[in-house]
C-alpha cells in the first residue's frame, strides 16, 4: 500500500487537486469548507470534486472548484477491486493530480492502492464518516486532513458567497418536513397544527420543500394553508433550491441535508432535533437554533415551536 506519511512539499503546487467525496447531502455540505480552504491556499490550482453530480454541484456555489466528476461512473468500478482492471482514461486523469483527498470508506486501502498504481499524487485519506465519540464537529473533522498541506485553522462553517438572504419586509418561511429517517421527523400531525397557527396568526408566505418520497406529505400539509399563501418546491435541483432559499427569510426543518443547505445559505434556521448527536451533526452558522425535547422529538408541542419561531429574529 502507498505511504502517505511524508509531508507534502511547500507551495506553490503544480497539477490538479482532486477531492473525492460521496455521502448524502448533509455530509457533502459539511465538506464545503474543504473546498473553500483549498482555494484560499491554492488560488491558481485547478480543484476538482468527484462525487454524486446532483449533490456535488453545490460545490460550484462556493466559487472554489473547476470540474465535477461522477463517482458512480462505470469506469471507476475497477478501482474498488483488489488488483482490478483500471480504466486508462481515468488513469490519465489521475496522473494529472498532484494531491488526491479521498473521503471514501476504504478500510483495506484497496481504492488508495489502485490510485497509487496509476498516479504519483499525494493521496490523503479523510474520514468517510466523522467520529461520533470525538468532541469536534463533523465539519472540523473533515478539515483535519488539510493539515497535511500545512493548512490550519480554516473556517469550518459552510457558506455560499453571494447567496446571503436580502432584507425582505415580507416573511417567507421555508419548511422541510422530511429527512432521511422517520426517527428524525416530527409527527405530521404536529406540522399540521403548526401550519394552522401560522396561517391564523401571521401573513407569512410558506414554501413547502421535499424530495420524491415526500410528495404526498407536502400535498397533505398544503391542504391546511390558503392557496395564495404557499408553494410546493418538489424535487428541485439543489443549486436551484439554494437560490430559492436565499429569497426566503427563515427556515424550519429536521436534522437533514436541507437544513444544512438553509444554514449554508445564511437563513435563520430552526432545527427540530431528533436522536442523533447534535454536537457532531448540527448545521453550522450563527443563525441556527436547535430545538429538542429530553423525552424525544414527538414531545415537542406545536405551541412551543410556534412561540420560538415567532420570536426568532430574521436578520
Amino acid at each position: 500500500a502507498p505511504s502517505n506519511r511524508e509531508p507534502f512539499p511547500l507551495l506553490p503546487l503544480k497539477g490538479r487537486i482532486l477531492v473525492i467525496r460521496g455521502g448524502a447531502i448533509g455530509d457533502f455540505i459539511l465538506t464545503l469548507p474543504v473546498f473553500t480552504a483549498l482555494r484560499k491556499a491554492f488560488p491558481e490550482t485547478a480543484i476538482d470534486v468527484m462525487g454524486y453530480p446532483h449533490i456535488a454541484s453545490l460545490a460550484r456555489l462556493t466559487g472554489s472548484i473547476n470540474d465535477i466528476h461522477a463517482i458512480e461512473s462505470r469506469a471507476l468500478a475497477g478501482y474498488f477491486a483488489r488488483g482490478g482492471a483500471l480504466d486508462p482514461t481515468l488513469a490519465d486523469y489521475f496522473q494529472q493530480c498532484s494531491v488526491i483527498f479521498s473521503y471514501l470508506f476504504d478500510p483495506d486501502l484497496i481504492f488508495t492502492t489502485n490510485l497509487a498504481r496509476v498516479s504519483q499524487a499525494q493521496i490523503i485519506q479523510g474520514p468517510h464518516r466523522p467520529d461520533e465519540a470525538a468532541t469536534l464537529h463533523a465539519s472540523h473533522q473533515l478539515l483535519k486532513p488539510l493539515e497535511r498541506l500545512a493548512i490550519f485553522d480554516e473556517a469550518d462553517i459552510p457558506r455560499f458567497p453571494g447567496l446571503e438572504p436580502k432584507p425582505n419586509p415580507d416573511t417567507i418561511l421555508a419548511i422541510h418536513p422530511g429527512s432521511g429517517s422517520a426517527q428524525k421527523n416530527w409527527p405530521e400531525a404536529c406540522w399540521v397544527e403548526l401550519l394552522r397557527m401560522i396561517a391564523a396568526s401571521t401573513p407569512w408566505q410558506i414554501r413547502l420543500i421535499g424530495g420524491e418520497a415526500e410528495e404526498m406529505t407536502l400535498e397533505r400539509l398544503g391542504e391546511h394553508l390558503p392557496l395564495e399563501r404557499f408553494q410546493i418546491w418538489h424535487k428541485l435541483p439543489l443549486p436551484e433550491l439554494a437560490q430559492r432559499l436565499s429569497q426566503c427569510t427563515r427556515f424550519i426543518g429536521h436534522d437533514s441535508g436541507i437544513s444544512h443547505l438553509a444554514a449554508a445559505v445564511g437563513l435563520p434556521t430552526m432545527v427540530l432535533w431528533g436522536p442523533t448527536n447534535e454536537k457532531i451533526w448540527r448545521p453550522r452558522g450563527p443563525k441556527v437554533a436547535v430545538l429538542r425535547h429530553p423525552v424525544g422529538l414527538a414531545a415537542l408541542s406545536p405551541r412551543s415551536v410556534a412561540k420560538l419561531l415567532f420570536a426568532q429574529p430574521t436578520q
